[in-house]
């Protein structure tokens, strides 16, 4: 069943009521958030006519403030981001009930492009990133996350961080003549797959790549979205790829990228609002702004309308792949912390 169905008017008329419901839940619940909901003016009674009217949270407040909305003796798993700077590491509290969500609409999410199989997998990592069950960084719970709705999970690097050529040929000759999942953070994909393809010359055509991360280092080798996409297909007969745009602190919400590539969409619980940086107002379709992420999902901790550090635009409402918004990530905001899961890796090159 997919979860790429609702119109925008439609969207707003069902998320909106159960928006506001978290908003109480959360307040009622985490006595930080609702002192900071306090200091910023919004009264218990508070109304909001539509979603771009919810009190956010800056991402980063889950960098320097423990917020979470059960108490001590329910959490289940605790997940950290992956920040590189000094301004230390979000930390998101889940209990069993909302880890259980946020598997089961990652997987109706990407469904949509995988279907209901669980297909063989390449992991574009190394197996050692997922040793700590109860704790993750960002990749890790990235990793185990998406290992879920895959099989035959064959690490495409090795303990040493080094491309495992002859793992990833045994793995195609058994199952690349048919359909199998790909999943890695984008630079990682690139330069540990993309590139040991083309030098191997391997047929990737029956591959589905999922992919995410920070595009900086790929834009620094002068590859964007559509090259990326364009080498893939040129090089190794790749051409089922989704991006997609997500965060730990939004676990389990996923704006994946449509059969056409360059713009992302909204699962049904999810929205975006693009912001102006100046009034915050919502901005027009093609102008850019900070992005505010919007997901039902979030009820263990207050992360259900977080605006991020990221710029963005909104590439139309109800006339792309899907219904609902769609949009681009342009990159950070100047100054913003350098975030990116694929940007963290230490492995050496290949």
């Amino acid at each position: 069943m997919s979860v790429f169905t609702r119109s925008q008017a439609e969207r707003e008329a069902a998320l909106l009521p159960e928006l506001v419901e978290l908003t109480a839940h959360h307040r009622a619940n985490s006595a930080g958030y609702e002192r900071i909901l306090s200091s910023l003016g919004f009264a218990p009674d508070a109304s909001f006519d539509t979603i771009a009217d919810l009190p956010w949270l800056p991402v980063r407040m889950f960098k320097t403030h423990d917020l979470k909305s059960i108490p001590d003796s329910e959490v289940f798993k605790t997940l950290t981001s992956s920040g590189t700077t000094g301004a230390g590491a979000s930390r998101i509290y889940l209990d069993k009930e909302a880890a259980a969500a946020q598997t089961k609409q990652l997987g109706a999410t990407l469904q949509e492009v995988l279907g209901a199989e669980r297909l063989p997998m390449l992991m574009v990592d190394t197996i050692g990133i997922i040793k700590n069950r109860r704790s993750f960084s960002a990749r890790g719970a990235g990793v185990l996350g998406m290992a879920n709705f895959g099989r035959k999970h064959t690490y495409v690097l090795d303990e040493n961080d080094k491309p495992d050529v002859e793992a990833v040929k045994k793995f195609l000759a058994e199952y690349g003549d048919r359909p199998f999942l790909i999943f890695g953070f984008t630079f990682m994909v690139w330069q540990y797959l993309y590139e040991v393809a083309r030098e191997h010359k391997l047929d990737l055509s029956n591959g589905i790549l999922i992919h995410s991360g920070g595009w900086k280092k790929l834009i620094d080798r002068a590859v964007d979205n559509s090259e990326f996409r364009r080498r893939f297909a040129a090089d190794t007969g790749l051409t089922r790829i989704h991006n997609y745009y997500g965060m730990i602190e939004q676990i389990g919400t996923v704006f994946l990228e449509g059969p056409s590539g360059n713009s992302l969409y909204c699962p049904d619980f999810a929205d975006i609002v693009i912001r102006d940086p100046e009034t915050w107002e919502e901005q027009p379709v093609g102008k850019p702004g900070v992005i505010e992420v919007v997901s039902t999902l979030p009820r263990s901790y207050p992360g259900h309308v977080l605006l991020t550090e990221d710029l963005g635009v909104y590439n139309g409402i109800d006339d792309g792949d899907w219904p609902g918004k769609h949009f681009s990530v342009l990159g950070r905001l100047p100054k913003a912390e350098a975030r990116g899961c694929s940007d963290t890796f230490t492995g050496a090159a290949a």
